[in-house]
């Protein structure tokens, strides 16, 4: 079994990275009780591998019982459950900032006199654990897609791609903007296949669409400048963490225009190393 005990400085950034390691399928659980951490150790190898990858996140949380976490560590061995630490910590003056923006109260507060006080007796008490930790990172001045990134670097391998699912979805204007796109692209300019007759009953799927489609000048220029935009931002949203993508592409009616260009864009998505799902939201209103 795989054991990750998280912990730091509060404000550094644990609970985030406590939900990439969700998202990389470790059972977590944040803030629990030091006591039970043993006990919970036992419960995980008796279940003969249903959580082989558990994420604890442990800080000062627990004021009145923290050296009880060394303890509890040095249980562990004993319980033969080998385990990582993964420490976070931040610099002074960017987790004053962030306790001022977010107005929480700090775990130490009561005692000391200040935010700055409360941060610097922190660090003094984290000071053992720091020292054991197999993995420190410095969230100071790190975007959540920046830490994804570290954390995929111990806990995946710095080769490790992050998976980015993209959705892209034909829609038809006229049954309204789908809430879920985060990018938005407008296809009626394109010529309109509804006015032929012998294409009008057929869909974006047709090869005979298609052909008329893209034998028009104005959708090869298209064509070529959307991929070349959204070639540009797919590794930038990996960058950043993002997961899911929804690119929307619109046309009238959803069924002849945005149909053609949302496949051709899903295959040019696949071609780059990207999860591509094509959906077609409208192609079957109106018949």
């Amino acid at each position: 079994m795989e054991f990750i005990i998280i912990s730091g400085m509060s404000g550094a950034g644990k609970s985030r990275a406590a939900d990439v390691l969700e998202d990389l399928g470790y059972y977590c659980v944040d803030n629990m009780p030091v006591a039970l951490l043993p006990k919970f150790a036992e419960l995980c190898l008796a279940t003969r591998g249903r959580y082989e990858r558990v994420a604890l996140v442990a800080d000062v949380r627990e004021k009145e019982s923290f050296d009880e976490l060394l303890q509890a560590l040095d249980n562990l061995w004993e319980l033969d459950c080998t385990y990582r630490i993964l420490y976070l910590e931040t610099d002074v003056p960017t987790l004053v900032q962030r306790y001022k923006e977010t107005r929480r109260k700090h775990p130490l507060a009561e005692k000391a006199g200040s935010i700055q006080q409360a941060v610097e007796a922190e660090r003094v008490l984290l000071s053992d654990i720091r020292e054991r930790a197999d993995f420190v990172i410095n969230t100071t001045g790190l975007t959540l897609g920046q830490l994804q990134q570290e954390l995929y670097k111990i806990f995946v391998g710095p080769a490790a791609a992050r998976p980015l699912q993209v959705n892209v979805m034909a829609f038809g204007f006229k049954y309204g903007l789908p809430i879920e796109s985060d990018l938005v692209f407008d296809v009626r300019f394109l010529p309109n296949p509804y006015y032929v007759a012998e294409l009008r009953e057929k869909t974006g799927m047709d090869r005979e669409v298609r052909d008329f489609i893209f034998r028009h000048e104005d959708t090869q220029v298209f064509l070529s400048h959307l991929t070349g935009l959204v070639g540009f931002l797919l590794p930038r949203y990996v960058d950043e963490g993002k997961h899911n993508l929804t690119i929307a592409v619109g046309c009238t009616g959803g069924k002849h225009r945005s149909v053609a260009i949302a496949n051709a864009l899903a295959e040019f998505i696949t071609e780059q190393g990207h999860a591509a799902r094509l959906l077609n939201r409208d192609v079957e209103k109106g018949v």
